[in-house]
């Protein structure tokens, strides 16, 4: 039997995001799945180095990879679609569920217990784990509205401050570092880099 399960992944690039916002640059999930990543490693290394934490890097940036792999099912639905109330988002959560099942169903068994708990996040309780995704998740956002913000496209102001806060509610002090040394230089054009 042929599994299907990349062939999806690598229509993660068909799935746009930001659908409800006018964007300069477009960007779709695959693309954001590897900045994700990225910005994971990152920030588990910055925790390692800078902090003296010991955290699993290659783990979490596997979550990373996968954090949105439902969505070649789902769709990217906007966040504020999402949270618009607490009915909406509990039915999405079971959407998801649902959407993380049916990807695994796709998956060979003898490599199903490695996906397993990268596709279906609910059979990962891991939180501090989950944490550093989630952080850069926020911070992908974030450097996605100050690129469109840089280009003249105020459209993503309002977004940019609440992915602010949300951040600020995380007390990272790892992406605190990241905000203050890295994240300036998505600010300037190539010639002032």
């Amino acid at each position: 039997m042929d599994s299907h399960f990349f062939a999806y992944m690598y229509r993660l690039r068909y799935i746009e995001r930001w659908s409800l916002m006018r964007n300069v640059m477009r960007e779709n999930v695959a693309e954001h799945s590897f900045h994700v990543a990225v910005l994971t490693h990152l920030l588990c290394t910055i925790a390692n180095e800078q902090f003296g934490k010991q955290l699993p890097t290659d783990k979490i940036v596997s979550m990373a990879l996968f954090h949105d792999a439902t969505e070649v099912f789902t769709g990217d639905i906007p966040t504020p679609v999402k949270h618009h109330n607490p009915k909406i988002l509990a039915n999405f959560r079971e959407i998801e569920h649902l959407a993380a099942e049916r990807l695994l169903d796709m998956i060979p068994e003898p490599l199903r217990t490695v996906y397993d708990p990268l596709i279906d996040t609910k059979k990962s309780d891991d939180y501090e784990l989950k944490k550093y995704v989630k952080a850069a998740d926020l911070l992908d956002a974030y450097l996605k509205c100050v690129t469109e913000m840089s280009a003249g496209n105020r459209e993503f102001a309002t977004a940019q401050k609440q992915i602010e806060e949300s951040m600020r509610s995380l007390a990272m002090p790892e992406l605190d570092y990241f905000l203050k040394h890295m994240a300036p230089s998505l600010e300037k054009t190539l010639d002032e880099l």
